[in-house]
């Protein structure tokens, strides 16, 4: 007789147990996954501004931070935010993110092109550097002269007609130059132009050049509040004195200034995942305080006047998402995309946490119990025995019963149900009693 191999548990019928279960959980994850958001993509498209310009400059910081969750950040050049935008609403175009200068557009024209901005970044404040004996107060002394406003492309000459219509003047008051900063700059010393209008970050070498520069005098902005108040997108700022070189006290007092900010353009398609990313990044980048802004301020949801995005708004309200805090960004969004196939499957537990330990244990007592049928048939056979062949019956059923326990000897089950083994046995001993007597009785 074979020995029997005795373990904890069956391993094969737990997996069958298993099966099903298993099956159903892998169907309600696939269905999830291909019915939830698909995964954010691996590479961003920026439209940035002139070469070497402060876009430019911190697209690459970016590039940097994004790298770091495996996410690349290709970045293009442009003259600046008109173009810019034009290649985010451009439905051919792959650009899907770039830095806009507040005041380029207006909240109509953002909704009907599908633009959302992701927050403000940093002032750009408007400065006017100038050549005059005397020291200009308001901007209608600027009538007549040649100003350069920088390419059409940077948004600069939109945002100074603007200033120019509240002083009761147009573009034709004024000779409109559009050379690049730095071939502008060097006309402007060489006095071929009158006036340079900028909008651009403090920290620019030109701007600091000039600032520097003998006889170049900086437009002071003394009526700062009243064009904030016409003109929502623009913030009053103050060059605080001193502020570039404390030693020579230069300035040698504060000037008001207004500006608008550079802010973060999206496409409203962008993947909401990669919003929270990008803004990760911006506050690593701008939170710092410089000549302008203090520490913390940026980035800020204020100072746009394009609607800021949804996944932006939780943003500043929340910080970044809670698991991303603790898990890498891959884990994290996989985690946050799936919540409705983990919920889905926290409510299938309970219910078949009942279900697999009795199935299991139907597996089990089934290859024994199926062995009682075999016993009922030949407990009826001899219990309608023929006079006939009453013999060779009941030894056919002997040998039956032999062959029986022969498997039954061959079952491998757990040791707690070894109990129901062994009374199965018992009982094929009870059965071969019963036809050996009547057997012998014959």
């Amino acid at each position: 007789m074979q020995k029997i191999k005795f373990t904890l548990f069956s391993l094969r019928d737990l997996i069958i147990a298993f099966g099903p279960v298993t099956l159903m959980v892998l169907i309600v994850c696939g269905l999830g996954f291909w019915l939830v958001d698909p995964a954010p993509p691996r590479i961003i498209d920026i439209s940035t501004g002139p070469e070497n310009s402060a876009y430019e400059r911190f697209a690459k910081l970016y590039a940097a931070e994004l790298a770091k969750n495996q996410i690349q950040l290709r970045f293009k050049t442009s003259q600046g935010s008109q173009e810019n935008l034009q290649r985010i609403s451009d439905p051919d175009s792959e650009i899907e993110v770039g830095f806009v200068r507040s005041g380029s557009t207006d909240r109509t024209e953002a909704a009907e092109k599908g633009l959302v901005s992701l927050g403000s970044l940093f002032y750009e404040p408007i400065w006017i550097f100038y050549r005059d004996k005397k020291e200009f107060t308001t901007i209608s002394q600027f009538r007549g002269r040649r100003i350069n406003v920088g390419p059409d492309g940077t948004g600069v000459g939109r945002i100074f007609e603007q200033i120019l219509s509240v002083n009761n003047m147009s573009a034709g008051d004024v000779s409109f130059q559009h050379l690049d900063d730095t071939p502008a700059t060097v006309a402007f010393l060489a006095g071929q132009l009158d006036v340079l209008v900028f909008s651009i970050a403090s920290d620019a070498p030109l701007v600091q050049m000039l600032l520097q520069t003998p006889g170049v005098r900086l437009f002071d902005f003394v009526q700062a509040e009243a064009y904030t108040r016409r003109f929502p997108y623009l913030s009053q700022v103050t060059l605080p004195r001193g502020i570039v070189d404390i030693g020579l006290d230069l300035p040698a007092r504060d000037y008001h200034l207004i500006s608008p900010t550079a802010t973060l353009v999206a496409h409203e398609s962008l993947h909401p995942a990669l919003t929270g990313l990008l803004l990760q990044a911006a506050a690593k980048i701008h939170s710092r305080a410089d000549w302008l802004s203090k520490q913390g301020e940026f980035p800020s949801d204020r100072y746009t006047e394009i609607p800021v995005s949804g996944e932006a708004e939780k943003f500043y309200k929340n910080g970044a998402p809670v698991l991303q805090r603790y898990l890498t960004f891959w884990v994290a969004n996989f985690i946050e995309r799936m919540w409705v196939v983990i919920v889905a499957l926290g409510a299938l537990f309970l219910p078949l946490s009942k279900i697999i330990p009795p199935l299991y244990v139907w597996r089990i007592r089934s290859r024994i119990y199926r062995w009682y049928g075999q016993l009922r048939t030949v407990e009826q056979i001899i219990d309608n025995l023929s006079s006939s062949d009453k013999k060779a019956t009941l030894e056919k059923q002997l040998n039956y019963l032999d062959e029986i326990e022969d498997k039954v000897n061959r079952i491998s089950v757990p040791l707690s149900y070894a109990e129901e083994l062994y009374g199965l046995r018992s009982h094929i001993q009870f059965v071969r009693t019963r036809v050996q007597s009547l057997l012998k009785a014959r």
